[in-house]
């Protein structure tokens, strides 16, 4: 039986999707992580709490995969924007990931993963299709209410998502990072961990994220309030349609994880 793995690095970010399991669902407790195994809006799945970073990251998604024969991994959470485009109540679909503190110089290049021989990791493009146009949705439904408000319409984007174990919270560290990498639309603790993972294993990978701050000296407020506020909503919201057609599951799965 093919599952999808829905991961997210806090609770209040998979909380909804965890209430919404149809009876019947399982825990399995491995290397101190839950991992609830059922199904949700008519999808079996696997759905943990990761923790925070990328050796969390990282484990989590050996273990779904390995244990529990994912047929592909959606990462979903809240980001801080990066690039000028990219504001508070915006979602990211990743086209690839990095990880902005991978350093291996002079060995390696700045930025590259040691003996893989590449920087980025591409997402499944039919995948991350899906989510952005559920996305899509999902945000014009809110922004209507929003606009009425006076607030700004969220938007969606598509493109690189830059990972890094450090919660980016002053503007120096952020504008080093525009600076370094112009193409970044926000910055996270545990995409491309995950990516990579993927990638070794072979199995597609997707991931979402909702931007909760501006990775600058007022993120640590934003994103505690847009944790216990938001995040929740936005992930259920984007993934309940697509999780009710079995479109996740039906998707082509010739775009795996080894693309370029």
């Amino acid at each position: 039986m093919e599952r999808i793995a829905i991961l997210g690095a806090l609770h209040e970010e998979i909380a909804d999707l965890l209430a919404a399991m149809e009876p019947g669902a399982t825990t399995h407790r491995i290397a101190m992580r839950d991992f609830h195994v059922g199904t949700l809006w008519g999808t079996p799945c696997v759905i943990a709490l990761s923790r925070i970073g990328k050796v969390a990251a990282a484990a989590t998604a050996s273990i779904v995969i390995q244990e529990f024969q994912v047929s592909r991994v959606i990462f979903t959470g809240l980001a801080g924007g990066l690039h000028a485009d990219v504001n508070v109540g915006d979602v990211v679909v990743a086209s690839a990931l990095m990880q902005h503190d991978m350093d291996a110089r002079p060995l390696f290049e700045q930025h590259q993963i040691p003996l893989l021989g590449r920087v980025c990791f591409d997402t499944d493009p039919a995948v991350s299709r899906l989510l952005q146009d559920s996305a899509t949705r999902f945000t014009q439904d809110r922004g209507a209410a929003a606009v009425r408000d006076g607030e700004t319409m969220p938007q969606v984007h598509v493109g690189l998502i830059a990972t890094g174990d450090v919660f980016v919270s002053h503007n120096d560290e952020a504008q080093a990072l525009r600076k370094r990498l112009p193409d970044a639309l926000c910055v996270e603790m545990e995409g491309a961990a995950m990516a990579q993972v993927c990638y070794e294993f072979g199995v597609p990978f997707a991931v979402m994220r909702v931007i909760s701050d501006r990775a600058d000296h007022a993120a640590k407020t934003d994103f505690t309030v847009f944790l216990e506020n938001v995040a929740r909503v936005y992930t259920a919201g984007i993934l309940e349609p697509l999780l009710r057609s079995g479109a996740l599951l039906n998707v082509d799965a010739t775009a795996s994880a080894r693309q370029g």
